[in-house]
């Protein structure tokens, strides 16, 4: 008996080192893929890993990082399920709430996503992560509501079920265009990462009829290895490209290699030096002078996981100096990638860790006056919660290609992008101030920032229509005889969608006296009010407007006080406003400063009958009227009427 009680407990002893040994080695191995970059092949082991084990908090390490493989896999709807996952397992790293916040912007959940951000702020202060996340996700939101005119397209004749990627233009004309492809063809080894095949470089040409070639790999360059992420000189005669010789559990890194077009054929690559082989230097762009070569490292010195680099030379014979980082203005924490400089000198990139809608977004960066960098996200539709990257440009037009795993399946597709030209157009009318009737016969001119000098007669319509520029202020003057010009203004800077203006100019007739309004004094005062002097700015403006009329200023008192006082009260006011007309650049010659006092009571005229009833059309507003009127208020109504400032017209042909 005791020896079957003994026989059995080594037994159960046995097999439980042995099942604990199987546990080590599963998750040994998931380990082992995770660390070479193999987060495809890693899920399924860290799945198996996972059925093996029970301790809790390994459990839930396990549920961690099979998310972050999902994550760097770009399955966004499974990275937030094991994110969720985590965090329901109360993982005790604060970082899940983080990486859920991630996962919830990529998936357009940016009111949740800002929630965990929020919480990994109060977890963790320190990480500015968590105030970018936040940043990120009202950005998102702020961009999809207000996107930007870019028509994309998805481009079905480069895309395949499999990752297609980083496309350039090979020719001058844009009918040959190179991309990274990891479809089934050329090279059919299977990525650990991803699960696809390995990547190579296709090529396709555009005929006449605008038909696109089936894509084929690129001849010369393709290995059994992985190549890809092509960009061209602006001679379109030397390719820069992508060449990581990955092997299986262990990285050789991705290095840069070189080669010259001769005789319509690529010559043999050429590496160029620039990190040592165990690191990454990927994602050449070339700039339009071809001296400086842009391009992503992980190596020391840098800002955060991937940088954006450079190396320069004096000459295209010249070899390349060392790597320069581009500092933090464009690196941050996170990864930037993808370079392109387009032909105006601004360099784009793609990056997860300047604020965006999600993943990846594109920006354009251009130095501004004292060198530094300006840094502006593309916006939607460019950009999207998924990893976009990988844009290259037309030289003339906006227009070009990028890459986007946006849409269900998750996988990198080309799309195409155009940004319209602008059309902005203004119609409008004259009218006269007065009676709110337009103005036949008058002439409208138009006077913009940029040089442009355009004349129309309105005909019988009053009306008038210019096109307009992009980027330029306008200034619309109004004139007719007998009337004052006046103008209006309209810009199309800033405008980045076709717009078409309506505006309505207003000018007066100087057949009659034409009040001033606003023009206020205290009681026994020609000392201007400070209201007085913003109504006068306006008159200033009117004269500026029109330096042919010359001018008389008359001030004019109610009916009450002596007829002296009045008189030189009225004068000192005029001249008050003479004065200030003056100050403000108005010759002297131009103006006429009159006091009539009371001697001549306001007119009631069609505008003032229609604000106060009780004052009929046509009526003169004398010291014995407004004595028959029924109330004081009705009488101090009157009497205010009658106090004013006119100006009359005295000529028009002022030299």
């Amino acid at each position: 008996m005791r020896i079957c009680f003994t026989l059995a407990a080594i037994f159960i002893v046995s097999f439980l080192l042995t099942e604990v040994h199987g546990q080590s080695r599963r998750l040994e191995r998931a380990e082992r893929a995770y660390s070479a970059g193999e987060y495809y092949e890693a899920i399924n082991l860290y799945k198996d890993a996972y059925a093996a084990v029970n301790d809790r908090d390994l459990r839930s390490e396990i549920v961690f990082l099979i998310a972050k493989c999902y994550m760097k896999v770009s399955d966004f709807r499974q990275t937030e399920g094991w994110f969720r996952r985590a965090i329901n397992r109360n993982y005790d790293n604060p970082e899940v709430y983080w990486y859920y916040g991630e996962a919830l912007k990529m998936n357009e959940k940016y009111e949740e996503a800002i929630e965990q951000f929020e919480i990994y702020q109060s977890l963790v202060p320190g990480d500015p992560r968590g105030e970018i996340g936040v940043k990120s996700s009202k950005l998102a939101m702020y961009l999809m509501d207000n996107p930007t005119p870019y028509e994309i397209t998805e481009v079905n004749f480069f895309n395949s079920r499999e990752s297609d990627y980083s496309p350039a233009f090979a020719n001058e004309d844009y009918t040959l265009v190179y991309f990274t492809s990891s479809r089934e063809g050329s090279n059919n080894r299977r990525h650990g990462a991803t699960g696809g095949y390995f990547s190579d470089i296709y090529e396709s040409t555009r005929d006449r009829q605008g038909r696109w070639s089936a894509p084929k790999p690129l001849d010369g360059i393709n290995s059994e290895f992985e190549e890809g992420t092509p960009a061209l000189s602006s001679d379109y005669t030397v390719m820069y490209f992508t060449s990581c010789k990955a092997l299986r559990r262990r990285s050789n890194g991705c290095q840069i290699y070189q080669t010259t077009r001769s005789g319509g054929r690529w010559g043999r690559p050429e590496l160029i030096d620039l990190a040592p082989d165990t690191l990454v230097a990927a994602h050449p762009a070339i700039s339009p002078d071809n001296l400086t070569l842009y391009f992503v490292s992980d190596m020391p010195g840098g800002v955060g996981g991937k940088d954006l680099w450079k190396v320069t030379r004096n000459n295209k014979n010249s070899p390349w100096g060392e790597p320069v980082n581009l500092g933090p203005e464009i690196n941050t924490k996170g990864d930037e990638v993808f370079p392109y400089v387009h032909y105006d000198g601004t360099l784009y990139f793609s990056s997860n860790g300047h604020p965006g809608m999600g993943g990846l977004d594109v920006f354009k960066a251009v130095r501004s006056d004292n060198g530094e960098w300006e840094i502006e996200n593309m916006g939607y539709p460019i950009n999207s919660p998924a990893d976009d990257f990988g844009i290259v440009f037309e030289k003339e037009v906006e227009r070009g290609y990028f890459t986007s795993n946006r849409g269900l399946r998750s996988t990198d597709n080309i799309y195409s992008f155009y940004l319209p030209p602008l059309y902005f157009n203004v119609d409008g009318k004259v009218k006269d101030t007065d009676s709110d009737q337009v103005v036949p016969g008058s002439t409208v001119k138009m006077v913009g920032s940029d040089g442009t000098i355009l004349e129309v007669d309105t005909g019988e319509s009053g009306q008038f229509r210019f096109m307009l520029r992009p980027d330029v202020d306008y200034v619309f003057l109004a004139s007719k005889e007998g009337y004052l010009t006046d103008k209006r203004g309209v810009t199309t800077r800033g405008h980045d969608r076709s717009t078409d203006f309506s505006i309505t100019i207003d000018i007066q007739s100087f057949e009659k006296p034409i009040e001033l309004p606003n023009i206020l004094y205290d009681f026994a005062s020609w000392e201007l009010r400070p209201e007085s002097m913003v109504a006068l700015d306006g008159l200033v403006e009117t004269l500026n407007n029109n330096q042919h009329v010359t001018i008389e200023l008359a001030s004019h008192t109610d009916s009450r006080g002596g007829a002296r006082f009045n008189m030189e009260l009225s004068q000192n006011r005029a001249q008050s406003v003479v004065n200030y007309l003056i100050d403000n650049g108005i010759p002297a010659d131009r103006l006429v400063a009159a006091g009539y006092g009371k001697s001549r009571p306001r007119i009631v005229d069609e505008r003032i009958a229609s604000s106060y009833p009780f004052l009929p059309a046509g009526t003169i507003l004398t010291e014995e009227f407004i004595e028959t009127l029924e109330s004081e208020e009705q009488r101090e109504t009157a009497h205010q009427i009658n106090r004013r400032t006119e100006f009359e017209v005295l000529s028009a042909d002022y030299q």
